[in-house]
């Protein structure tokens, strides 16, 4: 999944701009698009009434893969509306099965420093991938649709190799097959809505700063996702071992109070280099949101992971179907528009990770109380 998506977001601001000849509006409403199969991604219970869940993560990252490779074959507006929707219903219930499956398999004392290595993992793959366009784009001239089609292949072989190669593995509790919604994991909820918010923001517009406002080519860009995962593949699970000993609480309060700094930030660099270390510092703070899932795996029933990871995605896509449209309009207009408004968010999700403590208490209080009615 990792070098297949990396591949994708690594060109695609370029590959916009350059061949199908987007605008701030043409990109905002493609990352709406994107986001879809996100905010739908609630209805993977359903399938997981015919399918197990190891089976579905692996069809799943099939469509991803086939949405990478044509991606390139259509430069075009609607063409790219097109490939986008394809590869990222294979991108979000991948995503879905992924996070129910981690919690399930790890155990709540290791899931924290686990989580890190797994995004260790992630970028050491994402780093081949960059390295490989880097090298296309500055030594061979590769095109876009060629690079699109080798990384799209490439998934898909690695995918049946998975298929025909890995064994099964039993999760420990049975998993329930409907939606379901609990009062108790609202403060969940709620931090999983202002996340998709914040997600929006990084992988969006500023992205597209760096090259609408700055003038980054794909190589400079590649450049800059490498030192992003560099740093990852060398601190995440440090990061994750570190969230395990201080608590969710504390590491979400430095993640958003940073968020606030970096948005603010956005909205009024004017240097180049200022903005390239913003988006590193941006991206080193997705390794806190280890602490939303543990927070998770802490406060919920064990039957109800499966599930509450759906819906909790279509929960975090919410925001995300309207904000990127709504957004690319917004930077017509101003483009720092858009990172003031991502930074009130992320004061809105410093407020609410302040209840985590307390909320966990009372959650913990009326599970027990539950548990003892039953």
């Amino acid at each position: 999944m990792s070098a297949t998506f990396a591949a994708w977001l690594a060109m695609l601001n370029n590959f916009a701009i350059e061949q199908a000849f987007f605008t701030g509006a043409e990109i905002g409403i493609l990352q709406s698009l994107r986001e879809i199969p996100g905010f739908l991604a609630f209805t993977a219970v359903f399938i997981l009434l015919v399918l197990t869940e190891q089976v579905f993560a692996l069809i799943s990252l099939c469509i991803l893969s086939i949405g990478v490779a044509i991606t390139g074959l259509f430069p075009s507006i609607y063409g790219l509306y097109a490939t986008t929707v394809l590869m990222s219903i294979g991108f979000h219930y991948y995503e879905t099965v992924n996070t129910s499956l981690s919690l399930q398999w790890f155990n709540k004392n290791e899931t924290a420093e686990k989580l890190g290595k797994l995004m260790s993992i992630k970028s050491a793959a994402s780093l081949v991938c960059y390295g490989l366009i880097w090298l296309g784009f500055s030594f061979f001239s590769t095109s876009y649709q060629f690079l699109y089609l080798f990384f799209g292949l490439s998934g898909l072989i690695l995918t049946i190799w998975l298929f025909m190669a890995m064994p099964k593995f039993e999760v420990k509790h049975t998993q329930h097959k409907k939606i379901i919604l609990r009062k108790r994991y609202s403060l969940y909820y709620l931090l999983t809505f202002l996340s998709g918010a914040r997600r929006q923001i990084f992988v969006v517009f500023a992205g597209f700063l760096m090259v609408d406002k700055f003038g980054y080519s794909v190589q400079q860009i590649t450049l800059l996702y490498i030192i992003n995962h560099l740093i990852n593949f060398f601190l995440a699970p440090k990061i994750g071992a570190w969230i395990g000993k201080v608590g969710e609480r504390k590491a979400l309060t430095l993640e958003y109070t940073g968020l606030v700094i970096v948005f603010v930030g956005y909205a009024v660099v004017e240097s180049a280099d200022i903005a390239a270390m913003l988006y590193v510092i941006d991206h080193l703070f997705f390794a806190m949101a280890i602490a939303l899932k543990t927070y998770f795996q802490k406060i919920a029933d064990p039957k109800d992971i499966a599930s509450n990871s759906a819906v909790s995605f279509s929960i975090n896509h919410i925001a995300a179907v309207v904000i990127p449209a709504s957004f690319g309009v917004l930077w017509l207009v101003d483009n720092s528009l858009v990172f003031y408004a991502g930074a009130l968010i992320a004061v809105a999700s410093l407020c609410a990770s302040q209840f985590i403590k307390m909320n966990e208490k009372h959650i913990s209080f009326a599970h027990a109380v539950a548990v003892k009615n039953k």
